[in-house]
């Protein structure tokens, strides 16, 4: 069962992704801060990371996936970045330079577009 690790400070974003995924037959892991999602990668590597823009601070999300890029380990796991950032009076703070990423998905999330996102990277 594929292992999706799910980033967000919302509780409940967590709680409708898990529901949507498990539905789906993902095994879905919980972060709700960058650091704690570097730690839980390190410890039992995810499938596919989910990850918030957002969280303990405005462009925590983006900390994080340099970090993975920057980590022989983490580099090669499918990242999808997950914000409403682009909608957002901190819009003009993300940054114009290329973030790895592998995909983007605008919140509110709509199941379908999780759902097909996840798939294009792990099948299912």
């Amino acid at each position: 069962m594929p292992r999706i690790l799910v980033v967000d400070d919302d509780p409940d974003f967590l709680l409708i992704c898990r529901r949507i995924l498990e539905a789906e037959g993902y095994h879905v892991l919980e972060a709700r801060s960058g650091d704690q999602a570097l730690q839980m990668m390190r410890k039992t590597r995810p499938d596919l990371v989910l990850l918030d823009v957002m969280m303990t601070t405005t462009l925590e999300g983006v900390d994080v996936s340099r970090e993975m890029e920057a980590d022989p380990q983490l580099k090669d796991i499918p990242l999808v970045m997950v914000s409403s950032i682009a909608t957002s009076e901190y819009a003009s703070e993300f940054p114009e330079e290329r973030v790895p990423i592998d995909a983007w998905i605008s919140k509110p999330i709509q199941p379908e577009v999780l759902v097909k996102t996840v798939r294009r990277f792990l099948g299912g």
